[in-house]
């Protein structure tokens, strides 16, 4: 990360890619879970268990990636691109 030389404009920077890496992290925390809550979902499936049965863990699956898909969203929709380097003299 560059440096502006303003020390408070670099905390905030450097406070935005950190806010930006922990976000990223809860998308990937989040999707893994619903990863998970489907194998399980799809072994009651195979083992016996109804779609009906099961209606209400699929739901939980369904709305983790509705707010998965939101934060990604969200992430996207915040974050800047670095800036351009300046041009060499």
């Amino acid at each position: 990360m560059s440096t502006t030389g303003n020390p408070i404009i670099d905390s905030l920077l450097a406070q935005a890619a950190a806010n930006e890496q922990v976000e990223d992290s809860a998308v990937v925390v989040i999707n893994g879970i619903k990863a998970q809550i489907d194998a399980a979902v799809q072994a009651a499936l195979a083992g016996g268990a109804t779609a009906a049965q099961l209606a209400p863990i699929t739901q939980v699956s369904t709305d983790l990636k509705t707010h998965a898909d939101a934060l990604a969203a969200a992430v996207a929709a915040n974050t800047t691109p670095p800036p351009a380097p300046a041009p060499v003299p």
